[in-house]
């Protein structure tokens, strides 16, 4: 079965950048096991904007656009989210073990969440790895089409939504490493 996708992965980077992608995307629907069950894995790659959101501690701003270059799992959330202070702790342990060059975590407080608030809900769960940046207006929020938190979004390095996932999952569960331990790899 690994030959078989690999064989089918090397055909497809054969017929260019775009029948990689649906392989990927395909190879990625099949890994989904577990809390990953729940994760959509789009057909086609889908735009996304290049609002801009609020730096940490408001140290300036930043778009989407900036961390093109690398996986992404972009997670929107608020600090009166009980499942986001749940899920925080598996994100921080996934940026953990795999943040780098190929992949990061991406945070964004969407709505009212002051950014002491915000620091005091880090310190709380004892979260240092990850970003404490702010949607204030929750403008890349509504642009991205977040109805609920929280909602994780994984965006491929050319900036583009591949999957979603509504709810809190298991972002430190055996399943959700094995999906971002793929692309990375495919990455690298």
């Amino acid at each position: 079965m690994r030959l078989f996708r690999s064989l089918t992965l090397y055909m497809a980077l054969l017929l260019g950048a775009n029948a990689a992608l649906a392989a990927d995307t395909a190879a990625l629907a099949e890994m989904r096991t577990g809390d990953m069950k729940r994760l959509v894995v789009h057909s086609e790659p889908k735009p996304l904007p290049e609002t801009p959101f609020t730096l940490a501690d408001g140290a300036g701003t930043a778009t989407l656009a900036d961390y093109r270059g690398k996986y992404v799992l972009l997670n929107f959330w608020a600090t009166w989210c009980a499942p986001c202070r749940k899920e925080m702790p598996m994100l921080s342990e996934l940026q953990a073990e795999f943040g780098g060059e190929d992949f990061e975590v991406l945070t964004l407080a969407t709505g009212r969440n002051s950014p002491t608030r915000i620091k005091a809900f880090f310190d709380e769960i004892g979260v240092t790895n990850l970003p404490r940046h702010q949607d204030p207006r929750q403008a890349v929020a509504r642009e991205v089409g977040v109805l609920a938190l929280p909602i994780t979004v994984l965006i491929d390095p050319e900036g583009r939504e591949i999957a979603r996932l509504l709810g809190d999952a298991a972002w430190n569960s055996d399943d959700a490493k094995a999906i971002i331990r793929a692309l990375t790899a495919e990455a690298g």
